[in-house]
């Protein structure tokens, strides 16, 4: 079982930056595909960024250029550098490690989901 907590949401204006973080239980990273995630009031769970098991990443049209996903495999812990918020980003940000992904496809599947952080962006 591999345990997930996310950190790093709040309240930002339009323009601003958060960085969320992702710990986890154990080295997940050669072994999962590991990923930001998220959902907005109403609508379903979205893919944000992913890091692949070879280390190459993948984005969401939607925040490309904006948004970096890293990981720091010494700390196990994930990353999402959010520049340049927009209010459509408020969403509840979840961290994921999954059993598979295909490069360059950002999208939900089965594996271990931490709980979300809470990003809000007012405009």
């Amino acid at each position: 079982q591999v345990q997930l907590v996310e950190s790093g949401g709040g309240s930002v204006q339009a323009g601003g930056s958060l960085r969320l973080s992702c710990g986890a239980s154990i080295d997940t990273y050669s072994n999962y595909c590991m990923g930001w995630f998220r959902q907005a009031p109403g609508k379903e769970r979205e893919g944000v960024a992913q890091i692949e098991k070879g280390g190459s990443t993948s984005y969401a049209d939607s925040v490309k250029g904006r948004f970096t996903i890293s990981q720091d495999n010494a700390k196990n812990t994930l990353y999402l550098q959010m520049n340049s918020l927009k209010p459509e980003d408020t969403a509840m940000y979840y961290c994921a490690a999954l059993f598979s992904c295909r490069k360059g496809v950002v999208v939900p599947g089965p594996g271990y989901w931490g709980q979300g952080t809470l990003v809000t962006v007012s405009s």
